[in-house]
């Protein structure tokens, strides 16, 4: 009996992730630090939300965009890190087919999203520093929302395509994959079709939804440090620039790691190099944009304080009744 491509059974159900085999000896360090590093994220990236439903003087297009960053941040590292720790504590992690496939759909509409987002963003600090007058007609709440809605949208949109390109793929083994998540490369090697069109697809989706965000960021920033230099006070440079420093360092460290990983040849690199690379913008840079964000942001820092003054007085009224 013969089947269209597509349509043929399956011969794997289940896959094995090996996830970091070659830190075995020290299997429960780097399982502390992971924990560390994930409990960090999740209080970091809630904190700044919270932050910015309590706090009036958060209410702003730049923190709205930073609050959204927190989302996708929490959405990856939930989506991700559980599966790299049991990795970690037992050295491999069985799932099945469909798990694997989900979580990759969970991985692309939150780095997709993420992508587009940081685009979005570097337009804010543009019309910020070289459009000041035009800033609060332009960026309003409803072109916020509207901006976000259509992120996700379009996040959904390509993991939709994502998972008709999968569907299409005949999977016959080997059923395990040497990551400690269920990327797209690693997902094409357990195929036994053809994959060279829908590689083709997907680069044309990573220059869409990838590369066009970063050239937009990039022109953005010629923009702004063209603006900047122009400034005729050393204290007006600092303080223009200060405005989208973080905002810079953190596209600088999501898409430094994303690039060498998707954009150049897999064959060149290790496996462990590889996985190193994506425990960066998977784990590491979830934990450090909060950090970025609100280690040098002063209204942050305000936000804090102020609500650290009302839980202390909260606890103070409950005792003294």
């Amino acid at each position: 009996m013969s089947f269209p491509q597509g349509t043929l059974p399956n011969n794997i159900t289940t896959i094995v992730l090996l996830g970091f085999p070659d830190v075995h000896s020290f299997n429960f360090l780097f399982f502390s630090l992971l924990i560390i590093l994930y409990f960090g994220t999740i209080f970091g990236n809630l904190l700044i939300m919270s932050l910015y439903l309590m706090s009036k003087n958060l209410q702003s297009p730049m923190y709205f965009f930073i609050t959204q960053l927190s989302l996708y941040d929490l959405l990856v590292t939930t989506d991700v890190v559980p599966t790299l720790l049991h990795t970690a504590l037992y050295g491999e992690l069985t799932v099945s087919l469909i798990y694997c496939i989900l979580q990759l759909c969970f991985f692309v509409i939150s780095e997709s999203s993420e992508c587009l987002l940081l685009s979005v963003m570097s337009y804010d600090r543009y019309l910020a520093i070289c459009n000041p007058l035009r800033y609060n007609s332009i960026m309003n709440y409803k072109f916020c929302v509207t901006s976000v809605d259509i992120i996700w949208l379009v996040g959904f949109i390509v993991t939709l395509c994502y998972v008709f390109l999968i569907n299409n793929l005949y999977f016959c083994g080997p059923h395990v994959i040497d990551h400690f998540f269920c990327d797209f490369e690693p997902i094409m090697q357990l195929s036994c079709s053809d994959t060279s069109i829908i590689h083709i697809h997907i680069l044309i989706l990573s220059f869409f939804f990838a590369m066009l965000p970063f050239i937009i960021i990039v022109m953005s920033y010629t923009y702004i440090v063209s603006t900047i230099l122009k400034i005729q006070s050393n204290t007006g440079r600092h303080k223009a620039f200060s405005t989208c420093s973080s905002h810079l360092v953190v596209v600088s460290l999501f898409y430094g790691t994303i690039l060498i990983v998707y954009m150049f040849p897999t064959k060149g690199q290790s496996l462990l190099l590889s996985k190193v690379l994506s425990l960066m913008y998977t784990v590491v840079t979830p934990l450090l944009n909060p950090i970025i964000y609100t280690l040098r942001n002063k209204d942050f820092k305000e936000a804090l304080q102020k609500v650290k003054y009302v839980i202390k007085e909260s606890i103070h009224n409950v005792f003294s009744v």
